[in-house]
């Protein structure tokens, strides 16, 4: 653009008729992002269409303006090698005018390439956006691209200028933490201790050991106690159990789940299934350890499906004893936790018969080895042998050949035999009877659930740290940037703080929620609870996954933990419930309010539920809100909230409309469900993501401390664009945005990465977790 290097590159920027094209001062300030698009290879046709879509937004530029642009992006005439050494020339020169306090970007640049033309537009904060827009669209890293640009000492003042994060990690920590601080302080002292070391060099034997050993020491320093009531020598604080648990996950999960089986599952059924006589007699033993105990529902032939299972507890009146037994051998218990080494009971899921019928699902104490440490008379136990992942727990397969136990070990809170046989329950309904006794375990899924966005923040945390100071690659002439200001890297990595952020307060806020209505109506509580077990430990999996592949070979070293989390995480979708039974379970309990509904979904409850939604209308589409691409509206909340509440109400109404026009044409219940699992399963995760979305919304509004909220407000955008993105499909097809929204928000997700970087190793130091626990070399030397 200038043959004279020496003149100023203040004031009037030299011209000169005979420069690719013929300039226009009105485009000055897009010549970085062009100079770095063309010395990358060539103009893609979306660089083009991005930047000429901004260009017309500009009021100010001319129609000869615009054509002199369509000059520029003409892939079949590139510029010469000497014109673009011209533009670095005259960047360079405006550049080194700069003060070097002024953050510098390609649009910074640009805005002074016209400040330095005579272009005043381009000062505007309008202006000064679109540029951004630019520069995002480009999918260029900055401070890279700048360092092809300027000298060296430009781009390391830059980056000294960003390495300060805009908030204070500790006061962020205190935030989220809210009332599970001091309990998170004191497990991660025990968990420091050097007795927990952890080593990744250990036989299948020698790990169980270890965990089992370590389960001990928790119990001994009272951390499974927890939730028990006090005079048990509990500590009566379901929520504290809970963040004791979570504070466990970011240590060994083997030990994490071996210690959930015997406290969570064991001790839980105990206290919730079981009445005053159950508690006196075993809850003491279960909060010391001294009986390690077993969780036995699921069975070889029928996995999820609680209600089939083909165990069979009889009772004999003649002993008063109930005859447990597997009549074939999928009716197995199978990995069963505990069950290889050490569980000495189990709480037993089978069919009880009494009096000559049937009365459903009901859990029964059965004693497993006698205190020698022997399989009890009947039973069988197998060890299952090595796994993908928690090899440090010893999961069992166990048969029951006509075992006798008392009849005061069935555990009878919601159903009881008599003497003579004779059965009573508060609960009349059978299915609701089922279903009540189930969701008192809600807390184990809740427990998994929160448990899962500790691993993720084990790997979020470990990743990140490393991206921030693994240097790879750079531009000719320069040195190597850190993988972090790659937009690729930030894209991995970014959102999905973003969400883990969210996804902590909404399981911090279902915890409360819970522990306050124990003993009262938990169908929401339950439906919730399922979705976000679901939600989170998908997102813990493809997270663990992002942080290994970000950290490359070093993320391969089984000292690096991600190799083990990688496998331990990935059995979190199954167990507690598979995902997509969950996911199914939340729709039913959308579609219908009664607990009795959800076994069979009845034909008149989707017809009067359907009524209902039919009467509220839905909001009809608004064609500008659909197209509008202004900053200021993509980041507005309410558009968020707006739009995915909009798309959960969308098909619930049509999930229920699809069922109906099904059994109306004459289907069962079971085939019009199986016939509409896609739909329901996209339902339920809208309602979950939405949910979750509402949660972050409220925490932010709680937090009264600028630096921390400014961050929070930035997160919560993030999460709900990135939403948003991922279901762009649907969101088009049902005309709530129109593709150049879609292109926009695409965009503004990628600036939000941007903007989030210099904040990214403070976000994930705010989770708390010390270095003795994380245990990573790569991210704590």
């Amino acid at each position: 653009m200038s043959k004279e290097p020496g003149r100023a590159a203040t004031g009037e920027l030299p011209v000169d008729a005979a420069d690719w094209p013929e300039p226009e001062r009105s485009l000055l300030p897009f010549v970085p992002m062009i100079y770095i698009a063309w010395a990358d290879g060539v103009l893609t046709p979306a660089e083009i269409d991005g930047i000429r879509e901004v260009a017309r937004r500009q009021p100010w530029l001319t129609d000869p303006a615009r054509a002199r642009l369509d000059q520029w992006l003409d892939p079949a005439a590139p510029p010469p090698a000497t014109r673009l050494h011209g533009l670095l020339l005259t960047m360079r020169r405006v550049a080194a005018h700069l003060p070097s306090t002024e953050p510098l970007s390609l649009a910074h640049l640009g805005a002074a390439l016209a400040r330095a033309g005579g272009n005043a537009e381009w000062e505007l904060p309008q202006a000064q956006a679109a540029l951004g827009e630019v520069e995002a669209a480009l999918g260029v890293v900055g401070t890279e691209a700048l360092r092809e640009i300027l000298a060296d000492e430009r781009v390391a003042a830059v980056r000294e200028a960003e390495a300060g994060a805009s908030f204070d990690a500790a006061a962020m920590n205190r935030f989220i933490e809210g009332d599970r601080r001091n309990t998170r302080k004191w497990v991660f002292g025990i968990l420091s201790a050097p007795e927990f070391r952890q080593t990744h060099d250990l036989g299948l034997a020698e790990y169980r050991e270890r965990v089992w050993r370590w389960c001990r020491v928790l119990a001994e320093r009272g951390l499974g106690g927890a939730g028990f009531p006090p005079e048990y020598g509990g500590g009566g604080d379901i929520a504290r159990s809970v963040a004791i648990f979570e504070t466990i996950a970011f240590h060994d999960l083997s030990l994490l789940v071996k210690y959930g089986v015997h406290f969570g599952l064991f001790g839980g059924s105990i206290y919730f299934l079981g009445t005053r006589r159950h508690h006196e007699a075993y809850l003491r033993d279960v909060i010391s350890m001294r009986l390690p105990g077993c969780y036995a529902m699921t069975e070889t032939g029928h996995g999820s499906n609680v209600r089939d299972l083909e165990t069979t507890a009889t009772y004999d009146a003649a002993s008063g004893e109930f005859i447990i037994h597997s009549p074939t051998a999928s009716a197995c218990k199978d990995w069963i936790g505990n069950a290889a080494l050490h569980g000495r009971m189990a709480v037993v899921f089978a069919q009880l018969e009494a009096g000559g019928e049937q009365h459903g699902v009901h859990a029964f104490l059965v004693p497993l080895r006698t205190d020698a440490g022997k399989p009890c008379a009947g039973v069988h136990i197998e060890d299952c042998g090595h796994k993908a992942g928690l090899n440090g727990v010893d999961n069992g397969r166990i048969r029951f050949d006509h075992v006798r136990i008392p009849r005061e070990n069935l555990l009878d809170r919601f159903g009881a035999v008599a003497p003579d046989g004779s059965y009573s329950s508060p609960i009349p309904s059978p299915s609701r009877r089922f279903f009540t006794m189930l969701g008192t375990l809600v807390i184990g899924r809740i427990s998994i659930a929160a448990a899962a966005c500790s691993a993720g923040k084990v790997a979020l945390t470990i990743a990140t740290r490393y991206a921030a100071r693994r240097r790879q690659f750079g531009p000719a002439g320069g040195g190597e940037v850190p993988i972090l200001d790659y937009l690729t890297m930030r894209r991995r990595l970014i959102p999905r703080i973003a969400t883990t952020y969210a996804l902590d307060f909404a399981l911090y806020d279902l915890t409360r929620t819970f522990a306050a209505r124990v003993g009262g109506d938990l169908r929401e509580v339950e439906v919730l609870a399922a979705g976000l077990k679901a939600f989170s430990s998908r997102h813990t999996v493809e997270t663990v996954q992002a942080c290994r592949e970000a950290c490359g070979g070093q993320g391969y070293l089984s000292s690096n933990r991600l190799g083990t989390l990688k496998a331990d995480t990935d059995v979190f979708t199954t167990f507690e419930g598979d995902n997509a039974v969950l996911l199914q379970l939340v729709a039913r309990g959308l579609l219908t309010e009664y607990r009795e509904e959800l076994g069979e979904l009845k034909v008149w409850g989707i017809a009067r539920h359907l009524a209902r939604r039919a009467a509220t209308r839905l909001a009809e589409l608004n064609p500008i809100t659909a197209r509008r691409t202004d900053e200021e509206h993509l980041r507005d909340p309410e558009f968020h909230g707006g739009t995915l509440r909009y798309r959960e109400t969308r098909l619930l109404v049509t999930a229920a409309r699809r069922l109906k026009h099904r059994i109306d044409q004459g289907c069962d219940s079971f085939e019009a469900l199986n016939q509409t699992q896609d739909h329901l399963v996209a339902l339920a995760r809208a309602h979950i993501e939405r949910v979750v979305f509402d949660r972050f919304r409220e925490a932010i509004e709680r937090c009264d401390t600028p630096s921390l909220r400014e961050v929070l407000e930035r997160l919560g955008t993030l999460y709900a664009l990135d939403r948003i993105e991922r279901d762009a499909g649907w969101f088009l097809a049902s005309g709530i945005i129109e593709a150049g929204k879609a292109r926009a928000i695409r965009t503004l997700v990628n600036r939000l990465c941007a903007e989030l970087r210099p904040d990214a190793v403070a976000l994930v130091d705010a989770f708390g977790i010390p270095d003795a626990v994380l245990q990573a070399p790569i991210a704590t030397s």
